[in-house]
């Protein structure tokens, strides 16, 4: 298990307990069951690369304690 901590800049900082094998799409339904925000209107980044969905965490290499981007679109 791994701790990713999603931050969006506007207050809201959120840390989610996930395996590296789960995909992004996994982390955003995890997210959504913390904040109320729809999964699909959630978008996920780390610097300029945007996280597609289908694509396991292991695969992107995010690691414990990792911070990401949370935006809304």
């Amino acid at each position: 298990m791994i701790e990713v901590v999603c931050n969006d800049r506007l207050g809201k900082k959120v840390r989610v307990k996930c395996n590296t094998d789960d995909t992004i799409g996994d982390l955003k339904k995890l997210i959504e069951a913390q904040t109320g925000t729809r999964w699909t209107k959630i978008v996920l980044k780390k610097w300029y690369t945007i996280f597609k969905d289908h694509v396991s965490l292991g695969d992107y290499e995010i690691h414990d304690g990792m911070n990401l981007e949370l935006y809304y679109q």
